[in-house]
């Protein structure tokens, strides 16, 4: 794996422009933004959106497209947002010019060093590893590991995360973070400071707005980054040498470690200050303390995941006491990563069952409300469904999913499984036509709904390069009836990371 920041600047702006760096979550194989974001980039030639624009983007809601994944099946919702690629693509050629480059990558280096170890700082696979999976694989190697090291100095773990990270984050404290808080407030208006043309991208998708960025790119991880690197060098200022704690940070989740509950306890509330000044706060209900490091450097998902880690196959040895004991132990720990590295095993197994079980429905019952508990598991799952229900007749299939779609279309508000829905049911093998609001479904129905507000733009050849239908790069109807384990990479690679 590599640092982005060892990257050159041509070859980081080529990192940004993938479709999977745009959006970092899982899409059925149809469906790629690489189009439309080569398309916009070779428009723009490295020029800037606000030399193609009629009017201020900002006086607009709706330029950047919001959908939503849900955590827990009822209220807990994750917005997701997809950059307008105009604004995206332009914060690319800004990023990425060679000077400012250079200043960013000089920036992350002064960070480092001090009483914070940042273990986040994004990396890119140099194999057939995903980008993903690799950042996966730094953070158990850098921070799981290197808490059980802390077991032989340190007594206290303390566990705290921000609330609503993204959402929160104050615009303005970009230009902070790389050019320091003096500076900035002396070049507040001026538009040529780099952290101010950062900020003003951001804004131009937002509404004008100076709270939250975009969550669901690799670029704005990027940039998140460098605002809780900033933080990280406040704290190291307040607190100076390690000397009787270390902090371990992977992205806003933070770890202290210490021999005293009131060392631990000064720490947090430390960090609770640097991290208000840019517009976070930390989580109550996530803040915990343990006075074993050994037993709370690893998650308890984990712990119970490792016990479960055959499924129990000695003693469960039929397909439904396995789903059985997935679905248990997402009561447990529901939308955990351990779940989502358990149900990626049981898929791969499940590949071995070749004929339908007398209990096929009792299967997909089972299968299907671990994913009505656990929505984030639904990518996986649907490819479990897609491989069970392959096994019934045509008229069965038709009749099980009508079931499984019914009991989904429950989980409120959810776009981001309707895209996977869409993907297990409308394959011509399986004959449903999938009818959704989600924008996406509809684009893969050959609709054309909008997903970004283009109004503000002067340039017909940038509108035309926006169109929608480029993102439909194959056949829903042509899928295959089952998932393969290379759509959802995510989660059958590096799951033993979790």
């Amino acid at each position: 794996m590599r640092q982005l920041v060892e990257l050159s600047n041509e070859e980081a702006k080529q990192h940004f422009l993938k479709g999977s760096s745009y959006f970092n979550g899982d899409m059925p194989s149809y469906i790629s933004f690489d189009p439309i974001l080569n398309g916009v980039d070779a428009i723009l030639g490295g020029r800037n959106y606000p030399e193609l624009k009629n009017t201020n983007p900002c006086d607009f809601q709706n330029v950047n497209y919001n959908f939503i994944a849900n955590k827990d099946g009822r209220f807990a919702w994750r917005p997701l947002e997809l950059m307008h690629p105009a604004i995206y693509v332009s914060l690319i050629n800004v990023v990425c010019e060679s000077s400012n480059w250079e200043h960013i990558t000089q920036r992350f280096s002064e960070f480092e060093g001090g009483a914070v170890d940042c273990c986040s700082a994004p990396v890119m696979s140099i194999d057939n590893q995903t980008d993903v999976a690799t950042q996966i694989k730094s953070w158990w190697q850098r921070v799981e590991q290197q808490s059980l090291c802390y077991s032989l100095e340190f007594s206290h773990v303390l566990h705290t995360d921000v609330t609503d990270c993204y959402g929160s984050l104050y615009t303005h404290s970009i230009s902070w973070a790389l050019h320091g808080i003096e500076e900035s407030k002396q070049n507040r208006r001026r538009n040529s400071l780099l952290g101010n043309k950062i900020d003003s991208h951001i804004q131009a998708g937002r509404y004008g707005q100076t709270n939250g960025i975009s969550q669901g790119s690799v670029l704005m991880d990027f940039i998140a980054e460098i605002v809780l690197g900033f933080v990280d060098q406040q704290i190291s200022r307040s607190l100076g040498d390690p000397d009787d704690f270390r902090i371990l940070r992977y992205r806003d989740d933070y770890r202290v470690f210490a021999n005293s509950d009131e060392r631990v306890e000064e720490i947090l509330k430390l960090i609770s200050d640097e991290l208000r000044s840019v517009g976070m706060k930390l989580g109550v209900s996530k803040t915990f303390m343990s006075k074993n490091v050994i037993e709370g450097s690893i998650k308890p998902d984990k712990l119970a995941g490792i016990e479960l880690n055959d499924l129990g196959s000695a003693n469960a040895k039929t397909i439904q006491k396995q789903l059985l004991r997935l679905h248990s132990f997402g009561q447990r720990f529901p939308n955990s990563g351990a779940l989502r590295r358990l149900v990626s095993d049981f898929n791969i197994k499940l590949s071995e069952q070749i004929e339908k079980p007398d209990d096929l429905e009792v299967q997909v019952a089972i299968a299907t409300d671990i994913a009505v508990v656990s929505p984030n598991t639904f990518p996986v799952i649907a490819a479990i469904l897609s491989r069970l229900i392959s096994l019934a007749s045509d008229e069965e299939k038709k009749r099980l999913w009508e079931k499984v779609l019914t009991k989904m279309k429950r989980v409120p508000y959810n776009g981001y499984l309707e895209i996977w829905l869409q993907r297990i049911t409308q394959p011509k093998s399986v004959g449903i036509n999938f009818s959704s609001d989600e924008r996406i479904c509809q684009i893969v129905n050959r609709q054309s709904p909008d997903l970004w507000e283009n109004c503000w733009i002067a340039s017909s050849e940038l509108k035309t390069a926006l169109d929608v239908s480029k993102i439909y790069v194959g056949s829903v109807d042509e899928a295959e009836e089952v998932v393969s384990p290379e759509e959802v990479t995510l989660f059958q690679q590096n799951a033993w990371a979790y």
